[in-house]
């Protein structure tokens, strides 16, 4: 996809604008704004919820996005943060009873939880512990499931195939993804800065300066793509091999792009923000594959051929998963929204 476009040019407004397919009511410059409303991983997850393998429906590698949150669909409904699954000592967060505690000494401490539960609803007027009591049960569901074990169980793979993959943040997290997702987790999202410890960037933001880094944004592209290539290629390979690639979706995507020309700020000269003509890669979920789609113009400022918007991508992403994007969900004020207000899935996609 060469000619998706939009107007934020702010990191976390424009990956709210990305993420869910709202447009913030207030722009945030410094970029710490929050969501107004849920990220597509979050409806997902009201949605479909545990489904029949008690998978989480929503999980994040190795971390949560920063600029989303499940806001009135629920806290339950944020992703389930995983860590490095390429660390060592890697065991994501509750999927495994503690050392030094058995069944009979969970159950008790669930019954204790659910007396102190009782005591409390009584005062709550907000919600937020009918969201945590459910958040509960989702940990106690996880927690007690051998298929949850078994899907994040990355020492079940071929060591040939993890080398493969690579055997860092970025290809073990690319090989945990595709175990989830082939166990039944409905949305995996990688957000990731740095592939190794030491590298010499911290994310993808290569103003000249950023992070107190000096140099051309060329030169962490060069750091960075083969960490990038390697994972994504072994990915795609791994889910077309295995016949998932119908099952599969996989998305490549950013806020936004780069500005075409170099440009001079206070640090020195380097690329800007620029949503107005950026790219995506789409990999399987059933969709024609082997084309580009969309072009912008010889200097790359603007979509000249097929422009297509977050929501567009959005509106495809929710054909895949099944979920009606005319569909409402109540806001806290008790308004109905809409999962999408526009945007129709991509026509040389499907």
């Amino acid at each position: 996809m060469r000619s998706l476009n939009h107007d934020v040019g702010i990191h976390s407004d424009g990956g709210i604008v990305v993420l869910t397919g709202k447009r913030p009511t207030q722009l945030d410059p410094q970029s710490q704004s929050k969501s107004e409303h849920p990220d597509f991983g979050s409806i997902t997850s009201r949605v479909r919820g545990l489904g029949p393998n008690v998978m989480p429906p929503y999980v994040a590698v190795p971390r949560q996005l920063y600029m989303t949150r499940p806001t009135y669909l629920g806290a339950q409904h944020a992703a389930f943060e995983v860590s490095d699954p390429s660390s060592p000592n890697f065991r994501p967060p509750t999927v495994a009873i503690a050392p030094g505690r058995d069944a009979k000494s969970l159950d008790d401490r669930r019954r204790l939880l659910a007396d102190f539960d009782r005591l409390r609803r009584d005062v709550d007027a907000s919600g937020e512990i009918e969201a945590t009591d459910k958040f509960q049960q989702l940990a106690l569901e996880l927690i007690t499931s051998p298929r949850t074990v078994a899907a994040f169980d990355l020492a079940k793979e071929d060591d040939q195939l993890r080398d493969r993959y690579g055997r860092n943040l970025w290809g073990q997290g690319c090989l945990l993804a595709r175990r989830l997702a082939e166990a039944g987790v409905g949305v995996i999202s990688m957000y990731i800065d740095t592939p190794k410890s030491g590298q010499e960037f911290t994310n993808w933001d290569d103003h000249i300066m950023n992070a107190g880094r000096p140099g051309h944004f060329a030169k962490y592209m060069e750091v960075r793509l083969p960490y990038m290539d390697q994972a994504l290629a072994a990915l795609i390979e791994d889910i077309y091999a295995r016949g998932l690639d119908r099952r599969i979706l996989v998305v490549v995507m950013g806020e936004f792009g780069r500005t075409p020309r170099l440009s001079r700020n206070a640090n020195g000269v380097g690329r800007d923000h620029w949503p107005q003509a950026y790219t995506a890669l789409v990999s399987g979920g059933g969709l024609r594959m082997g084309q580009i789609v969309g072009a912008t113009n010889s200097k790359a400022e603007f979509p000249v051929d097929r422009p297509y918007s977050p929501q567009d991508m959005l509106a495809t992403i929710y054909r895949h998963l099944s979920i009606d994007p005319a569909a409402t969900f109540n806001d806290f004020f008790g308004r109905p929204v809409h999962i999408l207000n526009d945007g129709r899935p991509i026509d040389e996609l499907i």
